[in-house]
């Protein structure tokens, strides 16, 4: 047992020192930064880079990290944040979630996407006491963390830049009143946060023995969880939700295997979230308006399609593109209409309810397994178990996010990610059913009315009608009655519920309808690809998904069309890589965001 303690305490001290960062930044900036991660990740591999390839000693390569991590963390600042000083936070979010995605990339074509090994700069195993074995790089890293956490709270404290912090974190209207360089301040704390982000990459490195770039957004999104935990905004609080959540995590590894770490992990955040969402040392701020909610990236209205457009449109896809187009660009052409259903859904909660949802990978999946089980082992026709996996996607989506509507803001956000990973988690744990990380194979065909379907074409032209009837379900839904409560709780929350409407009700509502159609879509996906496992609904995909709907335009469900044409299908045909791929989907959200907030469907 102490063993596995100790244990606990050397993750949970990882955890810390990045969960500190995203607490100093949250409280200065009110920004959840989701590119920390990718500070991290980053510091990491230039550890490796500078003790490995260089030869340089710890001490120096320490001192480079920090340097590199602190530059970065203020041209994050610099060119992502400030520029959206005046913007509604949720463009700062969705800027951080785009950097995440440049460095992430960028780190991977620069360093190589594989594993290697980690130096030991530091003796790991050399030290004992009692039965507990453990080496020079614990104690330094806790030491580290020690000094660290004692210098920023004394440097807080007493320092006139640091009193300045706290002044800004409590409000920054006030601190600028008071004389108080406020973005020099914002500066400031993204240099500090970055530059201990960069520190426990490097430890981290060491104490995992091997590394590769690709780590970021599982350490962001753990110290993500370490942070809420402990109190988002508060450094004491993100010291303690680290050392809890590290020995959480340990322990529940040691008794049910380390496939239950998400499990553990996205089920404390949802606790959390739940039951205390201020944490164990923050409190929830009173807001006058929904930072996450409303009509938040840009003014305008979606270009009208009138109906006969819009058939035209169809019949020449249906047409002419199984005629002209060969099998590769056919099967490029199903991806695009498989995240468009996702996206046009989405545009219910995002544009039309106004609030922002990170995890649509969830119930995707839940559509993908039924759908598959049902025909592989109940020996249900296909269009019933497509339309049985939507409804169990919007069913499980409604249960597991229930409680969290009565949040506000970040919190919703942060929930439905992980809503969204704690799904996937489920379906990876339930080995007898589902088979694990193995995943389900040799899953039947579409079958329509007798005929099975096989080719490019037939499944494009299903997806084709899978879309179409999305489209007009989303607009049917938008002109309605329902659709109009939808727009004006995001349009005004204060103004919806002094009417008397229950917008957290109506959002969870759109929430699940906007589940049941991914639902539809995971189906339509695993009965194509035939093979699907847990990895393949990833955060990526989520975060895809977003971003296709943002291009388009968080109103337009037509936009949302295009957006997926432009970042699923022109990547695939050009033959990308995925690195290059996914960097390119990073770029474009940046600008979109910074240039083009409304989306590139909608007219001013």
């Amino acid at each position: 047992m102490l063993d596995t303690l100790f244990a606990g305490l050397i993750h949970g001290n990882a955890y810390a020192l990045v969960a500190v960062g995203l607490s100093l930044i949250f409280g200065v900036t009110h920004v959840a930064n989701f590119a920390h991660g990718s500070v991290f990740a980053l510091g990491t591999m230039l550890g490796w880079w500078f003790i490995a390839v260089l030869g340089w000693p710890l001490w120096a390569a320490l001192i480079g990290v920090v340097i590199i991590t602190a530059v970065l963390g203020l041209v994050i600042n610099q060119v992502t944040i400030r520029p959206l000083a005046s913007a509604p936070p949720i463009a700062a979010l969705l800027a951080t979630v785009a950097v995440a995605l440049i460095l992430d990339n960028l780190s991977q074509l620069v360093f190589g996407p594989q594993t290697r090994a980690f130096p030991a700069a530091l003796p790991t195993h050399n030290l004992h006491l009692g039965g507990l074995r453990f080496g020079t790089s614990d104690v330094v890293m806790f030491g580290v963390t020690i000094a660290s956490m004692t210098g920023l709270a004394v440097y807080l404290r007493r320092g006139r830049s640091g009193r300045a912090i706290r002044a800004t974190a409590q409000d920054s209207e006030a601190a600028l009143q008071m004389g108080i360089h406020v973005p020099r301040i914002q500066n400031l704390a993204f240099v500090i946060a970055s530059a201990l982000g960069g520190v426990a990459g490097v430890f981290v490195g060491m104490f995992n023995s091997n590394v590769n770039p690709a780590t970021g957004s599982t350490a962001g999104l753990t110290a993500f969880v370490a942070a809420t935990l402990g109190g988002l905004g508060s450094m004491p609080g993100a010291v303690v939700g680290g050392l809890v959540l590290g020995v959480v995590e340990a322990f529940g590894v040691a008794a049910w295997g380390d496939g239950v770490r998400d499990l553990i992990t996205f089920g404390v955040l949802l606790v959390v979230l739940v039951v205390r969402p201020g944490g164990l040392f923050g409190k929830v701020a009173t807001l006058t308006a929904e930072p996450l909610t409303g009509t938040f990236l840009g003014a305008g209205r979606p270009i009208r399609v009138r109906w006969w457009q819009g058939v035209v449109v169809i019949v020449l896809a249906a047409t002419l593109v199984p005629l002209l187009a060969n099998g590769y660009f056919l099967i490029v052409a199903t991806q695009v209409l498989l995240y468009a259903i996702v996206a046009v859904a989405l545009t219910l909660v995002a544009g039309s309810a106004g609030q922002i949802t990170l995890g649509q990978a969830g119930p995707i999946a839940l559509g993908a397994y039924t759908s598959a089980l049902l025909v592989q082992h109940a020996g249900w026709p296909f269009l019933a178990t497509v339309l049985v996996g939507g409804l169990v996607a919007a069913v499980a989506s409604a249960i597991l996010t229930f409680p969290v509507w009565r949040l506000r803001g970040h919190y919703v956000a942060i929930a439905t990610l992980g809503v969204g990973i704690l799904t996937v988690a489920l379906i990876r744990n339930a080995d007898g059913l589902t088979r694990g990380a193995y995943g389900l194979t040799g899953i039947a065909p579409p079958e329509l009315f007798g005929h099975v379907v096989t080719t490019p074409a037939g499944y494009y032209l299903l997806d084709l009608g899978a879309l179409v009837l999305t489209l007009g379900v989303v607009t049917l839904l938008r002109r309605s009655h329902l659709g109009k409560v939808f727009a004006a709780v995001g349009a005004d929350d204060t103004a919806a519920r002094s009417s008397g409407v229950r917008s957290r009700d109506y959002r969870a509502l759109a929430f699940a309808i906007a589940a049941f159609f991914a639902g539809v879509s995971g189906a339509l996906l695993a009965h194509q690809y035939a093979y699907i496992d847990p990895t393949v609904f990833n955060q990526g995909m989520s975060l895809l998904v977003l971003t296709i709907a943002v291009l388009g335009g968080l109103a337009s469900p037509v936009g949302a069309v295009l957006g997926s044409v432009v970042l699923v299908g022109a990547p695939e045909l050009l033959r990308l890589a995925p690195q290059v791929r996914i960097l390119s989907y990073g770029v474009l959200l940046l600008a979109i965001i910074r240039f083009r907030p409304q989306g590139i469907w909608i007219r001013k």
